[in-house]
């Protein structure tokens, strides 16, 4: 299955549920599990093997979602080489219950949100919601959902294109969702916001994906 393929297919498929995990899947969760709790020891130590073997590992996602958060890629590099450093530093506070790409990524996030705080609002692309998490009416479950309409005909190159024309808020959550394959509560801790805050502004980023690819204004 090609990249695009499965990034399509991922994106097609619902974004408010968590699937039943059959025999195979589970064994796969526990020893995800276990990797996550031995990656906890490890920082622990400062085991400096550890440490190569995770930047080796997550590296490219890390980068990935630095830049589609920032949009800039000399302000990536300088998170990216930060958000490692804080690693080492904090690693202690790792505890192995969560994924360990959940917590990089909370890490590169807070240090993204302490730069905006810096600069001014109008200027900048945020990851705060000026909206204010207003509540939401979610569409039929029973009907197409927003991207289901329109990404039968899309390419990834269309996709990325458009993702990069959204608010930094709706972007960032449909790359933990889609690209990264986080779950709703997994996205709730990186992002520090209930799960209903996520699929709001999932189902807010999706619309102003629809947007950007039929090619209106974002929202």
């Amino acid at each position: 299955m090609s990249a695009t393929t499965s990034w399509l297919t991922t994106l097609r498929s619902s974004f408010t549920g968590t699937p039943t995990l059959p025999g195979p899947a589970l064994l796969f969760s526990t020893l995800m599990n276990n990797e996550a709790k031995s990656i906890a020891r490890g920082l622990q130590r400062r085991d400096p093997e550890l440490l190569d073997r995770l930047i080796e590992q997550y590296q490219y996602r890390l980068f990935r979602y630095l830049m589609f958060i920032t949009g800039n890629k000399e302000r990536a590099e300088d998170f990216f080489q930060e958000t490692w450093i804080r690693v080492l530093e904090r690693g202690h506070q790792y505890d192995g219950k969560s994924k360990f790409e959940a917590w990089l990524f909370a890490i590169a996030r807070h240090l993204v949100i302490d730069w905006q705080r810096t600069k001014k609002p109008q200027s900048l692309d945020t990851l705060t919601d000026p909206e204010q998490e207003h509540p939401l009416q979610l569409a039929n479950e029973n009907e197409p959902s927003p991207l289901h309409q329109v990404l039968s005909r899309e390419s990834e190159e269309n996709v990325q294109a458009s993702l990069g024309k959204i608010p930094a808020i709706y972007r960032e959550v449909l790359v933990l969702r889609f690209q990264e394959e986080l779950q709703i509560e997994e996205m709730a801790g990186v992002l520090s916001v209930p799960p209903s805050t996520v699929k709001s502004r999932l189902y807010r980023g999706l619309e102003a994906l629809r947007g950007a690819m039929q090619g209106g204004a974002a929202s």
